[in-house]
């Protein structure tokens, strides 16, 4: 069986990346690291959770060598100290690709062919910046963080995710509750110690972008 986990409907809602009402959620590993990995693997623990019309979204990083240098909506944060929420709430109508750097700066796409072509993907479109100003996100380091920090640091982000900018993207009311697929990573492209991490593995491919690899996430 492959990855599987429960999204709870929370009876309060945490509000920053802090905030002790995050202890009422489980927590997943992403832990299953790329072979092309250097030798920093970072403890990263991520808990998602939703009220209905919102998901609720936590990382935790135990980490080193962060750097975080992407500001303004859609930059390349993946080169960045980043963590990352793939997911696929209906069959068929493609998958959103939320990446934040340890600063929360957000990336997101709606990818329906994630062949890799020059430019991108062979069918994606990017969100746009009403659509990504609506994710309220929330971390525990300053907007940059450059030079690199090579010393161990721990940091926090949380995302307050609106489901209905999504639905319009699908043109449809998202399931919930329901099963959707996806899969949540950490990376660090161009950091010293670049590594590629995530909760469902990935198979020999370094690519994140592989949905036929996501696991089950169950929203009750």
């Amino acid at each position: 069986m492959g990855a599987t986990c429960t999204v709870p409907r929370l009876a309060a809602i945490p509000t920053t990346p802090l905030d002790p009402r995050w202890e009422a959620l489980p927590r997943l590993a992403v832990a299953s690291f790329h072979a092309k990995s250097s030798t920093h693997r970072p403890t990263v623990l991520v808990q998602l959770g939703h009220s209905g019309d919102h998901l609720h979204l936590r990382f935790t990083v135990q980490d080193r060598y962060v750097l975080s240098r992407a500001t303004g909506f859609n930059a390349m944060v993946c080169n960045d100290a980043c963590v990352e929420f793939f997911f696929e709430p209906v069959p068929g109508l493609g998958y959103f690709n939320l990446e934040m750097n340890a600063s929360g700066t957000p990336l997101c796409y709606h990818i329906t062919d994630a062949r890799r072509v020059p430019g991108g993907f062979a069918a994606f479109e990017k969100l746009n910046a009403d659509e990504l100003g609506a994710i309220a996100i929330t971390g525990t380091l300053p907007q940059t963080v450059d030079p690199e920090i090579a010393a161990p640091l721990d940091w926090a982000l949380c995302a307050r995710i609106p489901l209905a900018p999504f639905a319009r993207r699908l043109g449809r009311a998202l399931p919930v509750p329901g099963r959707w697929r996806g899969n949540f990573f950490k990376c660090a492209d161009e950091s010293s110690h670049p590594h590629w991490g995530s909760w469902a593995p990935i198979g020999e491919q370094l690519n994140f972008h592989q949905p036929d690899r996501f696991g089950v996430i169950e929203l009750q």
